[in-house]
């Protein structure tokens, strides 16, 4: 109500149209301002709402979202084990599809591989996000491709160009990580029960915040750009990016979502080098087949199809 006047309105007004009383309608007004709105109270004239905070709220991150289902419901924490952790809990006991779950902090954050996510409260972007698809799971690769063409538009929105995508999942400007996709699923032999994808985004953290062993290897949109990011507008395009490409997705329009991957990827016939368990292969990228997997020709001419493994792109 506040945010659609541009005028004062009264206490009494808001009393009566939400039913409650003077006395709660003040209690609401001290809560918001706890959270970080600045609310003026006028004598006669009632409240006006003077400026939002820019640390994210389900209210802000909802407000002209616009999206159909995806960001619908939000649960937000200051302090999380891990956002997908939570999320998976959450589908679990059947939390609804498209339910964001969001975090200023993770003591546990998950990378591919069992690594760590440094997770620093109040600088970057931890959210999750719970999938029930109808799609066989040889399609599961595809759910992670676009995500990540989610993740790289909706950065390129704020930033005003596009970062790489590096195979699988890994977001990177100038050869260095600024995000990354941890893509879990609940599956039998023939169905997907559901998914949970977590998107991690180094939004606002300084350099000397990472610890030493990635300071060279990782980056941030603040470090890139030379100007603090609002995270706001990136979480609302990364929500709306994910529900348009997972209609996509659910049109059976896998080819659409691999062509903006390699678009994006730039990998197709580059040297590659890909590690994984205790093998290593290298030769072309071929690109990927139509499951998503990444397709490597070897010297000989072999041709590999690689579901999982981490990728060095200029070697072979």
């Amino acid at each position: 109500m506040l945010r659609d006047k541009t005028v004062p309105l009264s206490g009494a007004a808001m009393s009566k149209t939400l039913g409650i009383s003077r006395s709660a309608v003040w209690k609401h007004i001290r809560s918001l301002r706890q959270e970080g709105y600045r609310i003026e109270a006028q004598t006669a004239s009632g409240y006006r709402l003077v400026a939002v905070p820019s640390h994210p709220t389900p209210w802000e991150i909802q407000a002209g979202l616009g999206t159909d289902r995806f960001g619908r419901k939000i649960h937000l924490f200051q302090q999380v084990t891990s956002t997908n952790a939570v999320a998976f809990r959450l589908a679990r006991r059947g939390e609804q599809e498209g339910a964001v779950v969001l975090a200023e902090a993770q003591t546990a954050g998950k990378g591919r591989m069992g690594r760590r996510w440094e997770s620093p409260g109040g600088a970057n972007i931890y959210l999750s996000l719970i999938l029930r698809p109808h799609i066989p799971p040889t399609n599961m690769p595809l759910i992670t491709l676009m995500t990540a063409v989610a993740g790289a538009e909706a950065i390129g929105e704020v930033m005003g160009r596009l970062p790489e995508i590096k195979w699988p999942n890994d977001l990177l400007f100038s050869g260095r990580k600024v995000g990354g996709i941890l893509t879990e699923a609940d599956m039998e032999m023939d169905a997907i029960n559901f998914v949970v994808v977590g998107i991690g985004i180094n939004v606002n953290m300084r350099r000397r915040a990472f610890p030493a062993v990635i300071r060279d290897t990782a980056t941030s949109l603040q470090e890139e750009s030379g100007k603090e990011i609002a995270r706001i507008p990136l979480i609302q395009a990364v929500i709306q990016g994910m529900e348009r490409w997972y209609d996509i997705l659910a049109q059976g329009r896998g080819k659409a979502i691999r062509e903006r991957w390699q678009e994006l990827a730039r990998i197709k016939g580059k040297k590659v080098a890909v590690s994984f368990m205790h093998d290593i292969v290298k030769g072309m990228a071929l690109g990927l087949d139509e499951d998503g997997a990444l397709l490597v020709e070897s010297d000989n001419g072999t041709v590999r199809r690689i579901v999982a493994g981490d990728v060095t792109v200029g070697e072979g």
